[in-house]
């Protein structure tokens, strides 16, 4: 709570505007009454008619100043909510940006876009509303108490029976709403993974005929949430026709009883007009204070969400000062020492006891089968996780020593699914390095092998990339992907399976354009394909979270046989002794 209620801070002088504005417009809205009250007794039934001209003046006057007021204070409410909201929404995004992967998994992507738009609008249209009835509603309503009263107090017992009854309405059924809203909230999250799943899966989908799997889990949150929904609207359709029937009634009674008070002389009509526009204003007020109640219970839930992100801690604690160029005694260079990784939700280790350094210049490969752990291990360079014991070292320096945009800054990754962003060809490999030459930009195209397709397009390197990049081929898309981790220059190169879509010539060709011109930089692979890494200086083969050996590629198939029988499953003898020729 305290974290959300800080990104209203910088507005305070305009909440306080916002107070005075109210408090006048309530003040207004309170004296005209009293001034129809003397136009009725002094001007109407005393056949005045300049006391008439006379008041009606004032009522003008306040009139003008009541909408004066009134339009003031709305626009600053405007303002307040609408800046508070954009303050929630920048301050779930930094926050979510220095999340850890296992934040990620903690809270759902679907739940993490809820809560950023339909949560904070939820905030938004609260503080909406506090901002104009949180001070008008109770000014109203006991002001219009006291107003009532100066005018007769015989009908006060209008009150007593009435606006306890309101009341007592009002909290059972803010305890029956509020249980709902919870339930809404969630349900929200639900139907917006299902659609997002439905979306970015939607070729597997297809591929495999399960549209009416999909439609029936679709069916099953929408109606989940229609459900929800119609019964917190029942619910609060209940107490609407509760509050206008007993403001109706209320009307009627002061009628009823103040006729017959002016008929025995003990009230002039004019202040039983006026005690019925106070008796209205009071009993709207509590309307108002009720509508404020139905929506309460559900920005609250939304509150609680919205704390929940800010209020997540990353398990990855970051230094904040750089570290300067000099420390980095070793640079380009990578090393793990008793390195061992697993986790938070995990039983078993996903790697243990990494021991291996990687040398600057090198070409290191990573080979191993599906879960032996290669990704986890290219995750960690990168510190997207963090290992459970151990040491990695970059440059010589502990990665934890390191603030992690200095870290990531040094490598150029390419992830395992390729993913290029909604724009051109031409801002995604800019994506690298933001102020990167034309020169630099082709010469990334040219060593990622992804020039020639560009310079076919008609809009060449401007030709947009829809989302996804759902408008290039697989091989394309990790072309792309690889030059924009080129054109970025970096020290050390993390290339995850980065060339299974390629086919065998180009994969060739752009390893050798890769080692003719990123020599200087350490260069780490983790690869499916053998024919990609048997030029590698160094093979890292994994099995199990383990290392089963290191060493070259002639090294280990003269040495370790489970190395040899993975080698022999994917090229001949011939080859693999001949490294790939």
């Amino acid at each position: 709570m305290k974290k959300t209620l800080q990104c209203l801070k910088p507005f305070a002088p305009m909440i306080i505007l916002g107070i005075i504005l109210t408090f006048t417009q309530s003040m207004l809205s309170l004296y005209l009454p009293n001034l129809m009250s003397s136009i009725v007794n002094n001007g109407i039934v005393g056949q005045d008619l300049d006391e008439v001209f006379r008041y009606g003046r004032y009522m003008l006057y306040v009139t003008l100043g009541f909408m004066a007021c009134a339009i003031s204070a709305t626009f600053v409410a405007s303002r307040v909510s609408a800046g508070f909201a954009n303050k929630l929404r920048n301050a779930i995004y930094s926050k979510v940006q220095k999340f850890s992967l296992t934040e990620y998994k903690k809270i759902s992507t679907s739940s993490l876009i809820t809560r950023t738009t339909n949560d904070v609008t939820q905030v938004q249209q609260l503080t909406l509303m506090s901002m104009r009835m949180m001070i008008q509603a109770p000014l109203m309503c006991i002001g219009g108490i006291i107003m009532a009263l100066s005018k007769n107090k015989q009908l006060s017992f209008l009150f007593v029976i009435v606006i306890p009854l309101l009341l007592v309405a009002i909290i059972l059924l803010a305890k029956k709403i509020l249980p709902l809203f919870t339930k809404l909230q969630k349900l929200t999250d639900r139907i917006n993974q299902v659609i997002r799943e439905k979306l970015t899966g939607v070729r597997v989908i297809r591929a495999f005929a399960t549209q009416g799997y999909e439609r029936k889990r679709y069916d099953k949150a929408n109606k989940d949430i229609y459900e929800v929904s119609l019964k917190a609207s029942y619910r609060m359709a209940i107490l609407m026709p509760v509050v206008m029937f007993v403001i109706n009634m209320s009307s009627v009674a002061v009628v009823w009883f103040g006729s017959h008070l002016v008929g025995d002389g003990a009230m002039q009509i004019g202040d039983m007009m006026a005690f019925m526009q106070y008796a209205i204003q009071v009993l709207f007020s509590i309307l108002a204070v009720t509508m404020l109640f139905v929506m309460i219970p559900r920005a609250m839930v939304s509150v609680k969400r919205i704390n929940e992100v800010l209020d997540t801690e990353s398990v990855i604690k970051e230094k904040t000062e750089f570290v300067p160029k000099e420390k980095f005694t070793k640079p380009g260079e990578i090393e793990f020492i008793n390195a061992t990784f697993k986790y938070l939700d995990g039983d078993e280790p996903v790697l243990s006891d990494m021991n291996f350094k990687i040398e600057k210049g090198q070409t290191v490969a990573i080979l191993g089968g599906t879960g032996s752990g290669k990704t986890s291990l290219l995750s960690l360079i990168m510190r997207f996780y963090d290992i459970t014991s151990g040491t990695i070292k970059v440059g010589g320096v502990d990665i934890k020593d390191i603030p992690l945009e200095q870290l990531r800054d040094m490598m150029g990754y390419v992830p395992q699914k390729s993913v290029l962003f909604s724009g051109t060809i031409e801002s995604n490999i800019k994506y690298g390095k933001q102020d990167a030459t034309e020169e630099e930009m082709i010469r990334a195209a040219k060593i990622s092998q992804s020039y020639d397709f560009i310079n076919s397009l008609d809009e060449k390197f401007n030709a947009p990339v829809a989302q996804g990049g759902t408008n290039f081929s697989g091989g394309q898309k990790q072309r792309l992907s690889i030059a924009r981790a080129i054109v970025k220059n970096p020290d050390i190169y993390l290339f995850d399976d980065s060339f299974s879509a390629l086919d065998f010539q180009t994969d060739k060709k752009l390893r050798e354009a890769l080692a003719e011109n990123v020599s200087g930089a350490t260069v780490v692979i983790v690869a499916q394909r053998v024919s990609t890494v048997l030029n590698a200086d160094k093979i890292l083969f994994i099995d199990e979270g383990k290392i089963i050996a290191q060493g070259t590629h002639k090294e280990l198939y003269n040495s370790c046989e489970e190395y040899r029988e993975v080698v022999l499953s994917q090229i001949t003898e011939e080859e693999a002794i001949n490294g790939g020729k």
